[in-house]
């Protein structure tokens, strides 16, 4: 029985979500629920020496004021990165230590929201100060040395003789998620059991975390996180809060709703650390790449060791034989950073792509045709060729739809009539294309249900969607009967969704599943014809349902993978496998406005072309792409935190003060497709997306402002007094 074609089915969830229905995390409200709020430290560093809770509690309808008194017994479930379920290993109110501003020491529950909020500024702390260090370039912040991420040939030597070289330092600041969706918890017991309803990339992670932090078997743990408002990297593992909530509602005998405010994520949550990056490149005298050296320090926090591979990106956007990168940790006293969308590839694109283009001109090259020139035929690090590879293609497809053939050479020869000067600029991105192990079950019934159960979390990207086109384009059965349920632990084993790599998980296994139907199906009914859809068709063979169980894990991964997969931790594989290495890549042409007086900077147009394999939806996709170059000119032109030195934290933690794009920012974008199937990467030939969708905009961004107005500018965000 042959499915439907669903290349562009609608969203699945769309209406649901236009009309309101769709339940969020923070929309849970069980029986008798109780409102939490947390009471910050303003503190960056030192010791509690007391607290007094006499005035909170003394209000009315207050129900509980916990401190870390009330939380013997409980531990750190550990640090993600480190084989722990946490985003850092340091857990808030275990003890008297304060290692960063903003960390909960105590954690109100009242009968009202606007109760618990005041009760919790009512909660006065006296500390013991210690040295911090709010910066990189703050006194006191120390050196960790990181594993170097590249090293072939010898580049040193080869930037000795090359013909053309740059030396140039790049800067990024620190950047902080900000989803639409605030982290929120809501937990309740029934009996020895908790349930946890939390918007969460890693419901995992959260079920064995709790576990580990309360002591619990797994198995009393249920989490459930159907939809997320956005997660962006800030909710990929288990978050500082949880912990402390699921503990309140044991105190309390109620369940117990926190909803993180704003303004205390920026200091309890993951961010975007800053990075400073120095690139060395040389050229021969026919405009090839000869060598490349890479040196980065990135900011961390004290507690953990948050990896900087820059350069695994970098080394493989073209065909450079000669590459070395290196990085440092920079310790700071601040939570510890982590993942936010294409966490090292963004950087590293802007940084690397920027002084690419500082190679072509003094090369004497047209920045496109210099890209072109050192495209790449096969991985240079591992020597491995590539699963696919069309980054040329995006060039040349995109450079045809932007009109780059129009473009004047000369740094600020191109002006419009009212003087506004204008420049093109071009940059490429690529994203490591991973797969992590996934389990599906598959039901499908004689009554008209179908029923799937996978690993992967709906962050808004349109997975569910992507899922469902994968089923229905195979299998005859009935849409308005089928449900999915996926970020649900209790219904298959859930991994982190991350890193680009949930549909290139989630189709395969989904594939593998529907073959396991048929081939039950094909069992039952042997040599018989049966008409009808599938749901009739086991009417028809007196089977009330026929379910399955299928598994997917990536190239070259041994069975055991799946026992992490089992446990709530990371498991996923790529880019390097054993017989090929694999990345989705982009193109993206900028064309900026630069106002002669003002120096005001508009994008009024971008071109974006995406070799990201089987594209499942195009709906979804062109979203997903449209999402990641709104972000890239955030990234370029408006987006920072401003770290206050004295007291450490960000000062402009608010939607208001911490700038992103509005509509007045955002031109015309135009998004194309390759749109080739990598089948050796897996038999959907998916290949990750969303990352990739915003790496190397921001370097478009810069590379066209230099065009405009030949100032190289190599800071982030690109602002006014850059250009005056």
């Amino acid at each position: 029985m042959s499915g439907t074609n669903v290349a562009n089915l609608p969203r699945v969830d769309a209406r649901d979500k236009v009309l309101g229905a769709t339940r969020f995390a923070a929309d849970m409200a069980p029986d008798r629920i109780a409102h939490a709020m947390t009471v910050p430290s303003s503190l960056p560093k030192g010791r509690l020496i007391s607290i007094d809770t006499a005035a909170a509690r003394a209000l009315p309808g207050v129900l509980a004021v916990l401190t870390h008194s009330d939380l013997a017994g409980v531990k750190s479930a550990g640090y993600l990165a480190g084989g722990g379920y946490g985003f850092q290993s340091h857990q808030p109110m275990l003890s008297d230590r304060i290692v960063h501003r903003g960390e909960a020491i105590a954690l109100v529950v009242a009968e009202t929201l606007p109760i618990a909020i005041h009760a919790a500024s009512l909660v006065v702390a006296t500390y013991e100060a210690e040295p911090f260090t709010a910066m990189m370039d703050s006194p006191g912040a120390d050196v960790q040395a990181f594993p170097s991420s590249v090293s072939i040939g010898d580049a040193g030597a080869a930037l000795a003789g090359a013909a053309y070289t740059v030396d140039a330092e790049y800067f990024h600041p620190a950047q902080h998620q900000n989803p639409m969706e605030l982290i929120s918890t809501t937990a309740e017991w029934r009996n020895s059991d908790l349930f946890i309803y939390e918007g969460t990339q890693n419901s995992g992670s959260l079920k064995f975390g709790v576990a580990r932090a309360l002591g619990m078997d797994p198995s009393q743990v249920h989490v459930s996180s159907p939809y997320l408002g956005g997660g962006f990297g800030q909710k990929n593992s288990l978050q500082s809060q949880t912990v402390l909530v699921a503990r309140a509602a044991l105190a309390v005998g109620r369940p117990v709703k926190l909803v993180v405010p704003r303004a205390q994520l920026f200091h309890t949550a993951s961010f975007r650390p800053a990075s400073r990056h120095r690139i060395r490149l040389g050229a021969d005298a026919d405009g090839r790449i000869v060598a490349a050296h890479y040196s980065a320090d990135q900011q961390n926090g004290r507690q953990d060791a948050f990896n900087a591979p820059f350069g695994e990106i970098a080394a493989r956007l073209y065909a450079i034989a000669n590459f070395t990168a290196e990085a440092r940790g920079i310790r700071t006293d601040t939570q510890s950073p982590g993942f936010m969308r294409a966490p090292f590839e963004h950087p590293a694109a802007f940084a690397f792509e920027s002084a690419v283009d500082e190679l072509a001109y003094a090369a004497g090259r047209d920045p496109l045709a210099f890209r072109l020139a050192n495209d790449a035929a096969s991985d240079h690090v591992t020597g491995r060729p590539f699963s696919s590879r069309h980054l040329a293609e995006c060039l040349r497809i995109g450079a045809e739809r932007f009109g780059w053939a129009t473009r004047q050479p000369e740094p600020g020869s191109m002006r419009a009539p009212d003087g506004t000067q204008i420049g093109f600029g071009v940059a490429c991105g690529a994203y490591k294309a991973s797969i992590s192990p996934a389990i599906a079950r598959l039901r499908v019934g004689a009554n008209g249900t179908t029923r799937l159960s996978l690993s992967g979390h709906e962050m808004g990207q349109g997975i569910r969607t992507a899922i469902t086109a994968a089923l229905l384009s195979r299998l005859d059965i009935d849409p308005n009967g089928l449900t999915v349920t996926i970020g649900d632990p209790d219904a298959a084993p859930q991994h982190v969704t991350a890193g680009s790599w949930g549909t290139a998980s989630a189709v395969p296994v989904v594939d593998l599943a529907v073959d396991r139907f048929l081939a039950a199906f094909d069992e039952l009914r042997g040599e018989r014809t049966v008409g009808g859809n599938l749901h009739q068709a086991l009417q028809r063979l007196r089977r009330p349902y026929i379910e399955v169980e299928a598994r997917h894990r990536a190239p070259g991964q041994p069975e055991a993978i799946f026992d992490r997969l089992r446990q709530g931790l990371p498991g996923a594989g790529g880019p390097d496998y054993p017989d090929f290495v694999s990345f989705s890549y982009i193109a993206h042409f900028v064309e900026v406005h630069v106002e002669a007086v003002t120096r005001r900077i508009r994008v009024p147009r971008v071109v974006s072309v995406v070799d990201c394999g089987t594209v499942m939806n195009r709906w979804t996709a062109r979203s997903q792409v449209l999402g990641g170059v709104v972000w890239g000119i955030g990234a370029a032109l408006r987006e920072a935190a401003e770290i206050d030195p004295r007291y450490g934290g960000a000062l402009n933690n608010d939607l208001a003060e911490y700038l992103v794009p509005v509509n007045a920012d955002i031109g015309d974008i135009q998004v194309e497709f390759i749109d080739q199937p990598d089948t050796r990467l897996n038999r959907s030939g998916v290949k990750g997306l969303g990352e990739v969708a915003m790496v190397g905009v921001a370097a478009a961004i810069a590379n066209a402002v230099f065009h405009a107005t030949g100032i190289r500018v190599r800071d982030l965000p690109i602002r006014i007094e850059h250009l005056l």
